[in-house]
This record gives structure tokens, C-alpha cells and sequence, in this order.
């Protein structure tokens, strides 16, 4: 999601250098952003005794977020721009706010452990095994996500420039929102069987 100011960052300085930095810093905070919830549940896998626990908490924590979401549906005025000196800061509070390292949480708590495809069970059992391959799938999905934004951002900054992003604009925050309470209660639901 954070491509646009991107985009926005090379346009206000009037400079291309200022895309791929900008860039950067926004895979930066993404990155810290699921740090910050992968770690701490990845080094809880010694507390399995706790698991039930942990994954209600998770449940309701991707409850309430989407919940607030679907209630608070304007965005702060402080957010509209965005200095390039702040957009790792800025990718860091969206990816905690948007739920990033929370995405990544089902599979590692084994929420997703109903016939999964390949992929799932793949990363469920890789992130499962220690901190360290944490860590390393934490960085292929960043490199992943600041990959495809800066083809988006690319693409937009020479081909389309300023006035698609102002017509052609469309926020998801909605369903976003909702996706998050459904992923909750769905996960709840399978905490709570678990008697």
C-alpha cells in the first residue's frame, strides 16, 4: 500500500532517486512492523502449554483491530503527506495498523492446520522451527512486498504520473476491515473448539 507515496516522494522532490529511497524506507518499517509481532510469538513456541491461550488472544486481537477499523473509517489528517524523512516510520505504524506480522500469525499458531494447501503447511512449518527462520521468512516477505510495490511505483511514476493516482484512486480499507474480523472469529472459533 505504501507505492503511492512512492511515487509521491519522487514527484515532490522532483527527483527519480528519491522513488528507489523512498522505497526502501518504507520496506524498512514494513519489515520492523512484523518483527515486532512475529518475534515475540516466535519465541514463545517454548510456551506451548499456553497455545490455546495465545491463539484466542491473537483471535481477538485481529477482532478488535478489524472491528476499529470498520468503525473509525477516517484516516488522520496527519497522514495525507508524508515527508520522505518519515515514511519508514510511517510503513512501521500502517504494517502494525494493517495487521502484516498478524497475517503471518494463523500459520504460525497452526490456526490455518484444516487442510491447508502446500504453501501453508510449507511456512506453517518453517516458521515453527526457531527465531531465526522467523527472521528469514519475516525478510523474503518484505523483499517480496517492497518488490512488488516498486514495480507498481515504477510503473506509475514514468507511465502514468500524478494524475492517475488522482482519478484512478480506490481504498480497500473497508474490506480490509472486514476480512480481519471474519479471519478473527474464524480463528476464535477453532480456539474455543479446542476444549
Amino acid at each position: 500500500m505504501g507505492w503511492p507515496l512512492a511515487v509521491s516522494a519522487a514527484l515532490m522532490e522532483r527527483r527519480a532517486l528519491a522513488l528507489p529511497r523512498a522505497l526502501v524506507l518504507l520496506a524498512a518499517g514494513h519489515l520492523a512492523a512484523m518483527l515486532v509481532i512475529l518475534l515475540p510469538f516466535s519465541m514463545m513456541a517454548a510456551l506451548i502449554s499456553l497455545e490455546r491461550e495465545i491463539r484466542i488472544g491473537a483471535a481477538c486481537l485481529v477482532i478488535a483491530m478489524g472491528l476499529y477499523l470498520l468503525i473509525n473509517t477516517r484516516h488522520p489528517r496527519f497522514l495525507a503527506r508524508i515527508s520522505p524523512a518519515k515514511l519508514g516510520l510511517w510503513s512501521f505504524l500502517v504494517a502494525i495498523a494493517h495487521g502484516a506480522g498478524l497475517m503471518l500469525l494463523p500459520i504460525y499458531l497452526g490456526i490455518c492446520a484444516m487442510e491447508q494447501e502446500a504453501g501453508h503447511v510449507a511456512a506453517g512449518a518453517l516458521m515453527g522451527t526457531d527465531v531465526r527462520m522467523a527472521l528469514i521468512v519475516a525478510g523474503v516477505h518484505t523483499f517480496a512486498m517492497a518488490f512488488a510495490g516498486g514495480l507498481m511505483a515504477v510503473g506509475v511514476y514514468i507511465w502514468l504520473g500524478l494524475r492517475f493516482l488522482q482519478k484512478a484512486w480506490f481504498n480497500l480499507d473497508r474490506v480490509w476491515a472486514a476480512s480481519l474480523v471474519i479471519v478473527g472469529l474464524f480463528a476464535l472459533a477453532l480456539a474455543l473448539r479446542s476444549f
